[in-house]
């Protein structure tokens, strides 16, 4: 029986310690991000990055449903990978330059089913 009290120990020390490290969150990368509909539409964000780093951004408004996010058109100059109703873009340390890239993103938006395509241009910081 005296091994549960060390194992509670063990556990709460486990979560202090867990509560007084950081977290390391991806800088705002999109400033302005304009809703889009999902109803045909499409829509430009801008996105400011410096080269080497990356940028993690959520799709999703409070009063919609992604179902599906798919590249349409990649970028040259950096890595894009969907991450469900989000995306990662990570800008090559080697390359300066705009780069760009657009996604489609199906969803429902309150009750309407539809399609947004969204435009991202990447400004290097």
């Amino acid at each position: 029986m005296p091994q549960k009290p060390l194992l509670l120990l063990a556990a709460g020390i486990a979560a202090s310690a867990a509560l007084v490290m950081a977290a390391d969150a991806s800088p705002i990368c999109v400033k302005e991000r304009t809703p889009f509909a999902l109803a045909g539409d499409t829509v430009t964000w801008t996105m400011t990055i410096p080269p080497g780093s990356d940028c993690i951004q959520g799709l999703r408004w409070s009063y919609m449903q992604i179902f599906k996010v798919s590249v349409e058109s990649g970028p040259s100059r950096g890595q894009l990978t969907v991450l469900g109703s989000g995306f990662r873009y990570v800008a090559e340390a080697g390359k300066q330059g705009p780069d760009k890239f657009t996604l489609l993103i199906s969803g429902k938006n309150r009750h309407g089913a539809g399609t947004s395509t969204l435009e991202v241009e990447v400004n290097p910081e």
